[in-house]
């Protein structure tokens, strides 16, 4: 399944001449291509679809669809969220 996911503008960056984000979903960072909404500012929720932002969005929108995704698992299934690695011991 791929959904488009909200998530929050944290930074934004050019890697090869490309606007981009780090973009976090419910704790989950990913970076995002922010090419498709320039007008989009740090702070701002924005609907990302297989690693594209797409359109802007607001916060009380965004929090009810995390919300909505938390509940039914899809946030993790669809982030592909990683369990955290293990530290090393010495």
């Amino acid at each position: 399944m791929c959904l488009a996911i909200p998530g929050r503008i944290e930074e934004i960056i050019e890697k090869d001449g490309v606007r981009m984000g780090h973009v976090n979903f419910d704790g989950i960072l990913k970076e995002v291509c922010l090419a498709y909404v320039p007008e989009i500012a740090v702070g701002d929720y924005t609907i990302v679809h297989v690693g594209f932002a797409l359109s802007r969005i607001d916060e009380e929108s965004a929090q009810k669809t995390l919300a909505t995704f938390r509940q039914t698992g899809l946030l993790e299934e669809e982030l592909g969220a990683e369990e955290p690695a293990a530290k090393e011991t010495l």
